[in-house]
């Protein structure tokens, strides 16, 4: 078994990286070549226990996922996330089960909605994979992105009070409300604990490599914790990967840097493995094939697949319409208000009150058209959670063996089935339908400019001030070389230009000095993107892009400085 994981593994990353050279989408070269590899006789057996593989593989993938979300654009498509990650997995798992139900009684009503439960979330790993191969807009990346976060969580829920239901347990639905509610509540709660307790420590810790072990250990004890309290573990995990992705600017630029490379190697083990076990699965569904019921299973996954690919678009367009008409009803009501005078903008503490152009921003959902809706109507990938907990169910005591096995083979036929028609045919939706990688050009252009602009009255005002400081230190050519570094410090110009004339205007005598200026000026860069992030001023990801470029700067600053502080020869 170890020799066959790790030749697994190693064989899947090596696909992986081929993947990645040619400019093909990983997750279905990998699926692929697994499937093939499938019929080769010497090829062993992949088995692993699902309950294992959720706890091991999902963690850190949905941690992974978690950070790289933008917490405010999470927070502002959260209407049309859930609409996706609860309601319509809701609805999904009723409509398979009711088709599975009529076409294979045996099942039961109990059965049938364990397994449109099970085939009802779209998977984190496939829409994050495929999605950022294709250079989705963001306004769509944050929809699927924050979907596949959640509806894990509504699908395990359910998951679990139907294998109540089946092993014999009296629920109502009142019980199934309640679980669903304590599995939000308590995931929420820990997720919570575990992410300040990390980024308490991510602050304190000044060794970047203790705090990206214990990054990567983490995951697993908030997943574990949760589900023992009887809380959702995937909740646990998004909710501490949201709000330590959030503060991570507020962190050493250490650990980002740090954290970054070690996150991505992290995916592509985790995701090229998952996918290669996908594809590594198909002996045990030829095995559970049986003569006399191959016709039925067929039937019934080919119609459960049916179900799956075509309730997504019938729900996602008359929810937008409904969406789009009660935002304009608040829209009108808040209006009225305000000309009333019943309302207005308050202030929030130390901050000025919200314009009518922020609070009707509040007041709404993000834009997305009908092309942004047929994106995500096809993006409906499912991935390891509908395998993992297929493998889980088929192991309940309380159902026999056509039944666990008529699951395997659907969870396997409607996962494979949808990464590749639906990870394959994607790439040409777009296309057709002429979807930019990102339009929002213009708008990232004025809130650069923007920024620009405050960066440079808020480093004049600190210079100001430092040059008082230098002033009752340092003699008439000192200042003059502070005012020459302090002229260079605020033009517009590039990185690369800033740190070759910060190696060009050192003087010797006063380095320290100029270091920490240099410093000094880079945090107030950075507390003036976090000031316009926290405002709603500028987009999340825009903010790490600019982020990274100033981290970029403090490296380059400090290598210089290990180099400048080396005894002379």
């Amino acid at each position: 078994m170890d020799a066959t994981f790790f030749y697994v593994l190693v064989g899947a990353v090596i696909v992986a990286a081929i993947a990645r050279w040619r400019g093909w989408p990983a997750p279905l070269l990998v699926t692929v070549v697994a499937l093939a590899a499938s019929f080769i006789p010497f090829i062993p057996d992949l088995e692993i226990d699902g309950h294992l593989l959720l706890s091991v593989v999902l963690p850190p993938l949905l941690y992974s996922a978690a950070l790289d979300v933008s917490f405010v654009g999470f927070k502002r498509s959260l209407p049309q996330i859930r609409r996706l990650g609860i309601w319509l997995v809701l609805l999904t798992t009723a409509v398979v089960g009711v088709v599975a139900w009529l076409i294979m009684p045996s099942l039961t009503l109990p059965g049938a909605l364990l397994l449109g439960a099970i085939v009802a979330p779209p998977d984190a790993v496939s829409a994050a994979a495929i999605g950022r191969k294709l250079g989705l807009p963001r306004r769509i990346m944050t929809v699927l992105s924050g979907e596949s976060l959640i509806n894990d969580a509504t699908s395990l829920t359910l998951y679990r009070v139907f294998a109540a239901i089946i092993a014999g347990a009296a629920l109502t639905v009142w019980d199934g409300i309640w679980q669903f509610v304590v599995a939000v509540v308590v995931g929420v709660f820990v997720g919570l604990v575990f992410g300040v307790v990390l980024h308490q420590l991510r602050m304190r810790v000044a060794d970047p490599v203790v705090i990206g072990t214990f990054g990567l250990l983490v995951p697993f004890g908030a997943y574990a914790i949760a589900e023992h309290l009887g809380g959702s573990g995937v909740l646990a995990v998004v909710a501490m990967g949201l709000y330590v992705g959030f503060n991570a600017p507020r962190t050493d630029y250490t650990t980002r840097q740090q954290e970054a490379p070690l996150w991505l190697s992290a995916d592509l083990l985790l995701e090229s493995f998952v996918f290669a076990y996908i594809g590594l699965q198909f002996p045990r569904v030829l095995r559970d094939l049986s003569s006399e019921s191959v016709g039925q299973f067929l039937l019934l996954a080919g119609a459960v697949l049916l179900a799956v690919l075509l309730v997504r678009p019938l729900y996602i367009y008359p929810a937008h319409a409904w969406a789009r008409w009660a935002e304009r009803k608040r829209l009108a009501r808040w209006e009225r208000m305000v000309a009333s005078g019943r309302t207005q903008a308050r202030p929030r503490p130390g901050r000025p009150a919200l314009t009518a152009e922020q609070m009707k921003k509040r007041l709404t959902e993000p834009t997305l058209d009908w092309k942004d809706n047929a994106v995500i109507s096809w993006a409906g990938m499912r991935g390891v959670v509908t395998l993992a907990t297929a493998l889980a169910a088929s192991d309940l005591a309380a159902l026999d063996d056509k039944s666990s096995h008529a699951i395997v083979v659907v969870a396997f036929i409607v996962t494979v089935a949808t990464l590749l028609l639906q990870g394959l045919t994607l790439p040409v939706l777009i296309k057709k339908l002429k979807i930019e990688g990102d339009v929002d050009h213009e708008e990232d252009a004025r809130a650069m400019a923007a920024v620009r602009k405050r960066s440079r009255q808020a480093g004049k005002a600190y210079l100001a001030e430092q040059r008082e400081n230098w002033a009752g230190k340092y003699d008439e050519r000192q200042l003059q070389a502070f005012d020459a570094f302090a002229q260079r410090m605020t033009r517009v110009e590039t990185d690369t230009d800033r740190a070759q004339d910060l190696e060009e205007s050192m003087p010797q005598p006063s380095y320290e000095d100029l270091v920490a200026l240099s410093k000094g000026w880079l945090h107030v860069r950075r507390e003036v993107l976090l000031a316009e992030r926290d405002d709603d001023n500028l987009d999340e990801e825009l903010m790490r892009e600019l982020m990274t470029a100033i981290d970029a700067e403090e490296l380059a600053l400090d290598t210089r400085g290990a180099i400048w502080s080396q005894p002379r020869a």
